[in-house]
């Protein structure tokens, strides 16, 4: 399975504009979209086609607790795999999409409303990096049955053997779907965000401030710039206009290695998070 990387290239470019004049003419420059390219890296959603098993009623009665259960003897005797925590909020997204397909008679990962599994599980409050779904229909002698029928599945054996998962949510509630009674299973796996440290948000509004303010130095800059281009060199104001201007840009200066240096924070933290999720 692939995981998207992020790769955030910083362009540094100074100038100097006119002899005697200290004036950097371009601002670093930084990717625009590295924010929404780390809000794409947490969000891997796998999410192999939905499992319709049939079957007669069995009259059983199954569930999530020995779902769970199977679920993580299926990952210790395939490849001796941590046992998966349950967390109540994935448990709460996998009841509301189980409860969600009888109510509006479908079988599918996305609702007729267009929420998707990622979105369900972000609705219940759980932040995720890599999440997963595994749904089943039909009738079942027991959990273990179920369990193996998921097991016997290709796509759905790999999001119970995923190493990257450490938390799991599930449902099993029977009903009437297409005028038949049959039990729907739902797995809800997840990993979750607070499993790496997050790139600071404090610090990427920092940096959009910085550039903001050196947008509008530039700018005076430049004005006074055009203020010393226009006045002759033996006009009284002259040596104050250079003398302003050398002040402003040695500020400009200061700020931009500010961003500078916010930027390679930023940059580290995006690494850092990086390899934590690549791992």
């Amino acid at each position: 399975m692939n995981f998207k990387k992020i790769i955030v290239i910083l362009i540094l470019v100074v100038g100097v504009a006119g002899a005697g004049f200290l004036f950097k003419e371009n601002l670093p420059k930084i990717n625009k979209d590295f924010g929404n390219l780390i809000a794409e890296a947490t969000k891997e959603v796998l999410t192999p086609p939905p499992l319709n098993v049939g079957g007669i009623d069995k009259k059983v009665v199954l569930t999530a607790d020995a779902i769970i259960e199977e679920t993580n003897l299926q990952r210790q005797e395939n490849g001796d795999l941590p046992a998966l925590s349950e967390n109540e909020l994935l448990t709460e997204a996998a009841l509301a999409k189980a409860q969600d397909m009888f109510k509006k008679q479908y079988f599918e990962h996305e609702s007729p409303s267009g929420v998707t599994p990622g979105q369900l599980v972000q609705n219940a409050g759980y932040e995720f990096i890599v999440a997963g779904e595994n749904l089943i229909l039909g009738n079942f002698f027991s959990e273990k049955e179920l369990v193996q029928a998921w097991m016997d599945s290709p796509g759905h054996r790999a999001n119970i053997l995923n190493n990257k998962y450490t938390e799991i949510g599930v449902a099993v509630i029977k009903g009437t779907y297409e005028g038949r009674s049959v039990w729907i299973g739902v797995q809800e796996f997840g990993l979750p965000l607070s499993t790496c440290p997050d790139p600071s948000e404090a610090l990427k509004m920092q940096i959009e401030q910085t550039k903001a303010s050196l947008e509008g130095m530039s700018t005076q800059i430049e004005q006074i710039k055009d203020e010393i281009k226009n006045t002759d060199r033996r006009a009284e104001n002259y040596n104050n206009l250079v003398s302003l201007y050398n002040q402003l840009v040695a500020n400009y200066n200061s700020a931009a290695e500010n961003l500078k240096s916010q930027i390679s924070q930023y940059n580290i933290e995006v690494n850092n998070f990086n390899n934590c999720f690549s791992q």
